[in-house]
């Protein structure tokens, strides 16, 4: 069990046919690959990635999968340009850098805490955000670190933020969180 195992079971459970979600960070594309199969053909699956290499990746795994999603260059900071306010039912963030990427391009605190709270204001009431916050090595801990505090000033009769450790693991490892729009 790891973190994106945590997280891709909290999806299953939570996304429904019809969704309309957000993948902020594509990545290899796997998470948009499952959000476009927990959504289906009637929902709505939009991905981001600053990466050009990530948007390829993703777009040749939905292709060869048979999916479909929009598929953006951009960064997760500008999702409110793609989406409307109230009108996201999941968004998933994987922070930290592209697995067998360039290690020194990753997320930072500068565009991921801006990113989480577009997502808030794009959350439907039952909506849902889930995080893999990656952080150690090359990307050290401040983005870590500023998330979590930015995490404990959001408004709890509005969200409920659930961030999980693993207490046995060595070597940083990944942190899940989810959220809850009330």
């Amino acid at each position: 069990m790891n973190t994106l195992d945590v997280v891709h079971d909290f999806l299953r459970r939570q996304v429904k046919p019809g969704a309309v979600c957000i993948d902020a960070t594509a990545g290899k594309g796997r998470d948009t690959a499952l959000l476009c199969r927990l959504a289906g053909k009637n929902g709505r699956v939009i991905a981001f990635d600053i990466q050009e290499a990530a948007v390829e990746q993703t777009r040749a795994l939905l292709a060869e999968q048979g999916l479909s999603a929009e598929v953006v260059q951009d960064s997760h900071a500008h999702m409110a340009r793609y989406a409307a306010p109230g009108t996201v039912d999941c968004i998933v963030f994987n922070l930290g850098r592209l697995p067998g990427g360039d290690a020194r391009i990753f997320t930072t605190a500068a565009s991921s805490l801006p990113a989480i709270d577009a997502g808030l204001t794009l959350l439907r009431p039952g909506g849902v955000m889930a995080l893999a916050l990656y952080y150690g090595k090359e990307n050290g801990y401040e983005e870590k670190n500023a998330i979590l505090s930015h995490l404990k000033s959001i408004n709890d009769r509005l969200f409920t933020v659930l961030a999980c450790d693993w207490l046995n693991r060595r070597n940083d490892p990944p942190l899940p969180i989810f959220i809850w729009k009330e």
